[in-house]
C-alpha cells in the first residue's frame, strides 16, 4: 500500500483529479481523509493496486498530476494499515467521544491542557473542526481509544469518564472556557426534543424575585429563591413561603412584571433552529404560567407546565393552585412529554440551572447546565457557562454554516 499525501492552496475538482486516476487503474482506495483550513488543503489517500508495477505507475501520475495542480506531494511506500482499523469494534472495545471547547476566544493553552488531559488517558484525537465562524470560540474534537486503558485506576468506564469530566471542568474554570465530553454515537444527532427550564435559563432572572420587587419584598425573597436554588431548602417550603410575601399583588402588577422579563439571548435563535430541525420544545417550570403560556404563543413552544398563582378578585392570594411543579414533578413531566410524543428519553435535551432541575437533567437523555450553581454544574452531563443559549446548537454537533443553512430554509 502507499500512502500519498498533497497539500496547497484549494480549488474545485482536486479530488475528483487525483481519485480519476486511482480509478483508471483500478486501484482500491483503503482509505482517505481531506482538511481545508484557511483555503489550504490536506488530502491524504491510501491505495494499493495488483502489483508493485501498478502501485508505482498510480504513484507517478497523481505525482505528476499534483504538481501540475501546484500541489506539493509526499508518499510513504509500503504503509501498513494500522491493526486496530482492520479489527472489529468488538477486539478493539474503542470508545468515542466528542470534546467541544467553547469560549469568547479559545486559547492555546486551553487547547494544550484538553489535549494533555486526553493523551493522559490514551485517548486518540481522530479529527478536530472549528464550528465557528469569525471569532476562534468553538472547536469540536473527535476522540476515540481503548476503554481498557483509559481505564486506569478506575472500577468501570463510567467511572473513567467521570474522573475525566471533572479534570475537564478544573481545566475550564482555570481557563474561562467551556469543555463538554460527551459519547460521540447515533443518539448525540438523533435527539428530537428539548426540554427547557424558564427563569434563569430561557429568560434572564427569576420573575418570583420580580414579582417581590414590584410588592416590595424582593430582599426577603431572594434570599429564599438562592437558598432553594443551590439545593440548601425544600423547594415545595420555598416557593410556599415566597408566594406568600406577594399577597395582595394585582394583575396590572404580573402585567408591569411580565413587561420588563428579558429572554436569554440566543432563546429566539436556538429554539427558531432546533423547530427547523423537527425538535419538539418544552418548557416546565417552577416559575409561573402568566410568563409560560405567553413565551408559548411568542416562541412557537409545543408544552408548557409552570406554576399557577391563585387569584381572587384580581388579587394573588398568597397562594398556589396544585399540582406544584417541582424537581420531582418535572422529572414526572418530561417523562410523560416523551412518551406522548413517542420520544425516546435517550433523545431528549434538559436544560436548567438550579437544584430542581437535577433530576430532569438526570432523566434526559442529555441533561446540560446552563449558567448554573456549583452543585448542578458538577452533577449534570455537560455544564456551559456561555451567556448566550445559541451555544448549545454547538454542543450538537451544528457549525456556523449548519446553522446558516437553518436559517435560509
Amino acid at each position: 500500500m502507499i500512502l500519498f499525501t498533497a497539500s496547497g492552496t484549494d480549488t474545485p475538482g482536486i479530488t475528483s483529479e487525483l481519485t480519476g486516476i486511482l480509478a483508471r487503474r483500478n486501484a482500491r482506495i483503503v482509505d482517505i481523509a481531506q482538511a481545508v483550513i484557511q483555503n489550504l488543503l490536506t488530502l491524504s489517500i491510501l491505495f494499493e493496486a495488483d502489483s508493485k508495477t501498478e502501485q508505482d505507475l498510480c504513484l507517478q501520475e497523481l505525482t505528476a498530476k499534483a504538481e501540475g495542480l501546484q500541489l506539493r506531494v509526499a508518499f510513504q511506500r509500503d504503509h501498513k494499515q494500522p491493526e486496530a482499523s482492520k479489527a472489529t469494534h468488538k477486539e478493539t472495545a474503542l470508545t468515542h467521544y466528542a470534546v467541544t471547547l467553547i469560549a469568547d476566544s479559545i486559547s492555546a493553552q486551553a487547547l494544550h491542557e484538553v489535549t494533555e488531559a486526553l493523551a493522559k488517558r490514551h485517548f486518540n484525537i481522530d479529527a478536530i473542526k472549528r464550528l465557528s465562524e469569525g471569532s476562534f470560540s468553538c472547536v469540536e474534537m473527535i476522540v476515540s481509544g481503548d476503554a481498557a486503558q483509559s481505564l486506569e485506576q478506575a472500577v468501570n468506564l463510567e467511572q473513567a469518564i467521570k474522573k475525566m469530566k471533572a479534570e475537564l471542568l478544573t481545566i475550564a474554570q482555570k481557563l474561562k472556557v467551556d469543555i463538554a465530553l460527551q459519547a460521540e454515537g447515533l443518539y448525540r444527532r438523533a435527539k428530537r426534543l428539548v426540554v427547557f427550564d424558564m427563569d434563569s435559563t430561557l429568560i434572564q432572572g427569576e420573575v418570583i424575585d420580580e414579582l417581590a420587587r414590584q410588592k416590595g419584598v424582593h430582599a426577603e425573597v431572594s434570599a429564599i429563591t438562592h437558598a432553594a436554588m443551590n439545593g440548601k431548602m425544600d423547594f415545595n417550603e420555598s416557593l410556599r413561603q415566597r408566594v406568600s410575601k406577594l399577597k395582595g399583588l394585582s394583575q396590572s402588577d404580573l402585567d408591569q412584571v411580565f413587561k420588563r422579563i428579558e429572554l436569554t439571548p440566543g432563546a429566539e435563535d436556538l429554539i427558531g433552529v432546533l423547530k427547523k430541525l423537527g425538535y419538539k420544545i418544552a418548557l416546565i417550570s417552577g416559575g409561573f404560567t402568566f410568563v409560560a403560556d405567553q413565551l408559548k404563543t411568542r416562541l412557537g413552544i409545543d408544552h408548557v407546565y409552570a406554576n399557577q398563582l391563585e387569584i381572587q378578585n384580581g388579587m394573588l392570594t398568597g397562594k398556589t393552585i396544585p399540582p406544584i411543579v417541582n424537581a420531582q414533578r418535572k422529572a414526572d413531566l418530561l417523562d410523560e412529554i416523551a412518551r406522548q410524543e413517542k420520544i425516546e428519553l435517550d433523545q431528549v435535551i434538559a436544560i436548567g440551572d438550579g437544584a430542581n432541575d437535577l433530576l430532569m437533567l438526570e432523566k434526559a437523555g442529555l441533561g446540560i447546565a446552563f449558567n448554573a450553581k456549583q452543585t448542578v454544574r458538577e452533577k449534570a452531563d455537560l455544564s456551559i457557562s456561555q451567556k448566550n443559549l445559541r451555544s448549545v446548537l454547538y454542543l450538537l454537533g451544528l457549525s456556523e454554516k449548519d446553522i446558516a443553512i437553518c436559517y435560509k430554509s
